[in-house]
């Protein structure tokens, strides 16, 4: 008897706990519930689900999304998702089986297979014009999850979709005033692929050679960037925000080179930073690339 009113209790704990735990996440008018996986993700469906649907974002700013191992909550976030929204690619690809653990019968929409994808590198948020694209994928998921708001969802995703225009095409100005000559990048991993493409930047190589920052750099690799740095006259190696600069530092000294201001790749920052917002960190990074590539000579201030 003590032990079936000890599972009872126990049974309405856990019930209680789950009830608790949906009030903390009720939406807007339209109920929906919303998971996004990544920082950038998470930012660009807030702007456009307004407070309209509440948008849960798995990735805390500042973590490294390729490291990320994912916690009992974001499976209870994700059991009471009506929507799903990744980013795609190794940048989230634990996601596939915490949504299988989750249960549950929300629609899984990835950003990548709406944007002009370049090969495998997932990275695709680094140019605005996916941003564009990625917006419009969003509107179109939560204005079929919630039918009733999609004048406000369109609304907003045109609003949003008017200012990536405006910062795309001031970053293009901000860069157009560095001499070709140096637009040449070395940054902590491959992250930066499509922001290069975008603005004429030549990647000239990273500290760690691949698209994922989980991978290690060997010494031969480490050597022939050391040698291009220097035989390309590269002035400043860029580090990224969520990682830690020690390597990059390591490069700089043997290459004489410097290391500049880190940059928001794979993860947005915390409130109050430069790179709080998806808009933000672009202007943040171009700010930053181009102040240091040509020694402090130019100054966009996006």
């Amino acid at each position: 008897m003590l032990g079936t009113l000890m599972r009872a209790a126990a049974a309405f704990l856990v019930l209680a706990l789950s009830i608790a735990g949906c009030s903390s996440r009720d939406a807007g008018p339209g109920g929906v519930q919303v998971v996004a996986t990544t920082t950038q993700v998470g930012d660009i469906a807030r702007n456009v689900a307004g407070g309209r649907a509440h948008v849960e974002q798995i990735l805390h700013p500042g973590s490294d999304p390729h490291e990320y191992e994912p916690r009992p909550s974001d499976a209870e976030a994700l059991a009471g998702a009506k929507l799903v929204i990744r980013s795609g690619g190794d940048v989230d690809d634990w996601l596939g089986g915490l949504i299988g653990q989750a249960g549950g019968d929300a629609r899984v929409v990835t950003l990548i297979d709406s944007v002009q994808r370049d090969g495998g590198d997932p990275h695709w948020w680094q140019d605005p014009r996916n941003g564009e694209l990625a917006v419009t994928a969003i509107r179109d998921a939560l204005a079929k999850a919630d039918p009733g708001g999609a004048a406000i969802y369109r609304r907003n995703a045109a609003a949003y979709e008017a200012r990536l225009k405006r910062l795309d095409a001031r970053i293009r100005g901000c860069v157009g005033r560095l001499p070709p000559a140096a637009r040449k990048l070395v940054t902590s991993h491959d992250s930066l692929g499509y922001y290069a493409r975008r603005y004429g930047f030549e990647i000239v190589g990273a500290a760690i050679p691949s698209l994922s920052s989980s991978a290690q750099p060997s010494a031969a690799s480490t050597q022939r960037l050391i040698g291009r740095i220097r035989r390309q006259h590269v002035r400043a190696i860029f580090h990224e925000s969520a990682l830690n600069p020690k390597l990059e530092a390591a490069i700089a000294r043997e290459a004489h080179a410097r290391v500049a201001g880190a940059l928001w790749a794979d993860s947005l920052g915390p409130k109050g930073s430069t790179g709080a917002t998806y808009l933000g960190s672009l202007a943040a990074n171009t700010n930053t690339i181009v102040g240091a590539l040509s020694g402090g000579r130019v100054s966009c201030s996006l």
